[in-house]
């Protein structure tokens, strides 16, 4: 793709019109879009092998692809939530890897199901521990700290993944305590180790968790820095165990000393990067999208890290692919920042010398990030988003949730309606499904509807 040319992302008013015969008719602003993904050469098949040349926690990347067709019905009346007019139909079982797979697919999408890689983890926080967790054990880390919002998916994630391996987690919640537990807030607590953190502490995060792994680490243990770990391991010794074996203490449980690591909010660190750019490797095999067809890829976007990573993969293996991120908790400046911080920390970790031609020509630029359909503060839920959510798990067997994946189908929607023939149109399917009990505690009168006549 040329980065002289940039295809034009839909302004917010275009996603208004996603049941119209003709949905694109407005201009579009340059501030609704960023440019297409730099042209790069395609990187050396070394490099990726080099990255992804370690231990990970999944045993396998590979995921369930969906394919989601819908059509629109013009009889409908009184429509109901955001598709009223549309029937979706859900194919577990799509051609894929094949031309002609992709020459007919005038409306409909595929969804990466990675919401069913665990039955209690978002896809997209496994996706980022896969490779931090058996870096914690080869460094032989026993403490891991993190924060995150009372309901967040990510502190739930730690929380589980940590238990199941053997290591302790340490879980800093913003706020109060809610009066009953429920949905990620219930799995961090039974899972983990959960403290609330007042807001006022809380918004010096950094502050915050150095302060806390201190404390837990003591006057005998020791407090390491995720980067650092990243830096100081090549990941070809990762290969020397099996990802299976445990690993064995130094010493007794009782005069074990604490090795105390910290995972950033949302697991944005570089590192975290791994994990998703495996996705990418798995998912450009030729039985799959492969590494020619022209792909628009779409995520929903919390602290933004997914997204770079799927980009990052798309240019370290040299792919057509168009990364489309919706901004849902931050700013556009915020999600630039980040994009540049990861880039960055990738960069410093994994930037060796006989790769620098490809990595440095990433600096920044590389996703496009979107404003959502219907711009609110984050964590609110809008009428007739629930009663969406409704229709399409009744008609697929897909849960979405309002606050994240609901924008990602919204936009895959949206782009299966305006994008030429023989692109595939890709939504990364995160999950959600634990956040629902959240927001059905927290914003009643939206879940109301749902109730039986």
């Amino acid at each position: 793709m040329s980065s002289s040319s940039p295809p034009l992302m839909p302004c917010v008013s275009c996603f208004r019109r996603l049941s119209s015969s003709n949905p694109l008719a407005c201009a579009v602003s340059r501030r609704h879009f960023r440019s297409s993904t730099p042209s790069l050469e395609p990187a050396n098949d070394e490099f990726v092998e080099r990255l992804l040349h370690r231990r990970w926690m999944l045993p396998s990347p590979d995921t369930k692809i969906h394919q989601v067709s819908f059509s629109a019905n013009t009889k409908v009346q009184n429509n109901k939530g955001l598709f009223g007019e549309f029937r979706f139909m859900n194919n577990p079982n799509p051609l894929l890897g094949r031309d002609d797979a992709i020459k007919d697919r005038r409306a409909s999408f595929y969804a990466v199901r990675d919401d069913l890689l665990h039955p209690l983890i978002n896809g997209n926080k496994a996706r980022k521990l896969d490779a931090l967790l058996p870096l914690f054990e080869q460094h032989g880390v026993t403490d891991v700290v993190t924060c995150g919002g009372c309901q967040s998916a990510h502190t739930a994630a730690v929380g589980v993944t940590c238990a199941e391996r053997g290591l302790n987690s340490h879980l800093l919640l913003r706020g109060e305590q809610p009066e009953t537990l429920t949905g990620y807030n219930l799995m961090s607590s039974i899972y983990g180790n959960v403290s609330y953190v007042p807001r006022s502490l809380y918004a010096n995060r950094e502050e915050m968790l150095k302060k806390h792994a201190a404390v837990l680490a003591g006057q005998y243990g020791s407090l390491v820095f995720l980067n650092d770990l990243a830096e100081e391991y090549s990941g070809a010794e990762l290969l020397q165990k099996p990802y299976l074996e445990p690993v064995k203490p130094l010493m007794s449980s009782g005069d074990m000393q604490k090795k105390v690591v910290i995972i950033n909010e949302g697991a944005g660190d570089g590192v975290a990067l791994l994990g998703v750019i495996r996705l990418v490797s798995y998912l450009s095999k030729t039985n799959l999208f492969g590494k020619k067809r022209a792909v628009k890829f779409v995520v929903d976007a919390g602290t933004g890290t997914t997204a770079v990573g799927l980009a990052l993969g798309a240019v370290c293996l040299g792919l057509p692919w168009e990364i489309t991120a919706i901004m849902l908790a931050d700013s556009i400046d915020g999600y630039l920042k980040k994009e540049k911080e990861l880039i960055s920390d990738f960069k410093r970790q994994f930037g060796l010398h006989a790769f620098e031609n490809v990595l440095n020509k990433i600096d920044g630029g590389v996703v496009h990030w979107v404003e959502r359909r219907h711009p609110r503060k984050f964590g609110n839920v809008l009428e007739g988003e629930v009663e969406a959510c409704q229709q399409i798990a009744q008609q697929t067997g897909i849960s979405v949730d309002p606050v994240y994946t609901l924008a990602a189908w919204e936009l895959a929607v949206h782009l299966s309606q305006n994008t030429k023939e023989g692109t595939a149109v890709v939504m990364l399917h995160t999950g959600g499904t634990l956040g629902m009990f959240g927001l059905a505690q927290r914003y009643k009168s939206y879940f109301q509807n749902l109730k039986a006549d």
